[in-house]
C-alpha cells in the first residue's frame, strides 16, 4: 500500500464531502496531556466532571481506540454572518454555531462517508469517527496536523477560516504519514483576552472555564451565580466575543453548507418572543439544533437572565411576570431576579 498517495486521496476525499482542510497527526499527546491535568488540577472544568473522568483517555488515543496510529482531522466551515442588531439589548444573541443544525450529526456523517470512501479503495480498516462526541483533543490533534493553531482564546485558529469552523476526526489504524504542525501567528494581540465580559480568560491560553458564558449558559446545569448575571447580556446561548474581534476572522468566509443555515430566525429573534414559547414549541423549533440539549428549563432561565439586563420597557416586564409562578425552581429564581432588577 502507497500509504503517502492514499493520504492525498483521503484529503481529496474529505475535500469533496465538504470539509475545507484536512490533515493527518500521530498519537503523541504527552504535552498537552501535562497542560490537560494542570488545567484540572486548578478546577477550571467546573461542573463539567466528564472532562476529569476521560482526563487520561483524552490525550491517549491509542486507548480510547486500540490499534489507533494515526488521527485524520477535518475542518468543516460555518462562518456564518453576524445576526443584525447583536448590540440591541433587547435581541437574543445566540452564538453563530447554533443557530443551524447540530454540527454533531452533520460532521460525523460525512466522517462516516469518508471513511466509506477509504475502504472502498483500501480495503477494511480499523477506524472510527468522532465529532464533539468522545473525549477526544480535537484541537491539539488539528494543531499537529497543521489545520490551525491553538489561539489565546483556545481555540484553533486558520489564517484563512479564522476560528468559525467545526473540528471532526478518524481514529485509525493506517499508518498514513503525519503532517507538520501549525505554527503560532498570534503574535502579540490580546484582543479576545481584552474583550471577553466575564474575564474568563485568564490570560494566554488560560482559560477559567467557570466564568465563561458558553459553559453558563450551556454546560452549568444549575444556577447562574449572580455576581455574572449582569455580564452576561443578553447572551442566551453561547458567546462569541472572543472570536468576534479576532483579526483572523475577518478573513473568513460566510459558510456555504445549507445545514448550517440560520433557522427560527434566530439570529434577529427577540428576548421577549423567544420567552413566550411554550415547551412543546420549543421542542418542535429545536428539533435538530444543539440548543435543545440544554432543555426548555435552562433555555428559560438563560433568557429570564437576558430580560433582566433589558432596558426595563412594559413587554419586558410582563414576560417576566408571566413565569414568575413557573412550576420550575430555578426559572422562578432568575424570574424573580430579573424582576427585582426592574423593580
Amino acid at each position: 500500500m502507497d500509504y503517502g498517495a492514499l493520504a492525498e486521496r483521503i484529503k481529496r476525499w474529505g475535500g469533496e464531502l465538504g470539509f475545507q482542510a484536512v490533515g493527518i497527526a500521530d498519537t503523541d499527546l504527552n504535552a498537552a496531556e501535562n497542560r490537560l491535568g494542570e488545567w484540572l488540577g486548578k478546577g477550571w472544568h467546573g461542573e463539567m466532571d466528564y472532562m476529569a473522568r476521560h482526563g487520561a483517555l483524552r490525550a491517549r488515543p491509542a486507548e480510547l481506540v486500540p490499534g489507533t496510529v494515526r488521527v485524520i482531522s477535518c475542518r468543516m466551515d460555518y462562518g456564518s454572518a453576524p445576526g443584525g442588531d447583536e448590540d440591541e439589548p433587547l435581541r437574543a444573541r445566540i452564538s453563530r454555531y447554533a443557530r443551524g443544525r447540530d454540527y454533531h450529526k452533520v460532521v460525523r456523517a460525512r466522517l462516516q462517508k469518508l471513511c466509506d470512501r477509504i475502504e472502498a479503495h483500501a480495503g477494511p480498516f480499523g477506524h472510527r469517527v468522532f465529532a464533539d462526541s468522545a473525549p477526544v483533543m480535537e484541537v491539539e490533534l488539528a494543531q499537529k496536523t497543521g489545520i490551525g493553531w491553538r489561539g489565546k482564546h483556545t481555540l484553533l485558529l486558520s489564517r484563512e477560516a479564522g476560528s468559525w469552523f467545526f473540528l471532526g476526526e478518524v481514529y485509525t489504524d493506517l499508518p498514513l504519514p503525519p503532517d507538520a504542525p501549525a505554527g503560532e501567528h498570534c503574535g502579540s494581540c490580546t484582543k479576545c483576552i481584552d474583550i471577553c465580559p466575564t474575564r474568563a480568560i485568564r490570560g494566554p491560553y488560560q482559560l477559567d472555564a467557570r466564568r465563561c458564558i458558553s459553559y453558563l449558559t450551556i454546560e452549568l446545569k444549575g444556577s447562574i451565580p449572580e455576581d455574572l448575571r449582569p455580564l452576561i447580556g443578553n447572551r442566551v446561548y453561547g458567546c462569541d466575543d472572543c472570536q468576534d474581534v479576532c483579526p483572523w476572522n475577518s478573513f473568513a468566509r460566510p459558510g456555504t453548507e445549507p445545514d448550517f443555515a440560520v433557522r427560527n430566525g434566530l439570529d434577529r429573534a427577540s428576548l421577549v418572543e423567544l420567552f413566550a414559547w411554550g415547551e412543546q414549541e420549543f421542542d418542535e423549533r429545536m428539533a435538530g439544533s444543539p440548543i435543545r440539549r440544554i432543555g426548555y428549563e435552562r433555555w428559560l432561565r438563560n433568557l429570564a437572565v437576558g430580560l433582566g439586563n433589558a432596558p426595563g420597557a412594559p413587554e419586558v416586564i410582563a414576560a417576566l411576570r408571566a413565569h414568575a409562578d413557573h412550576p420550575s425552581a430555578l426559572v422562578r429564581e432568575h424570574v424573580a431576579w430579573a424582576l427585582a432588577r426592574h423593580e
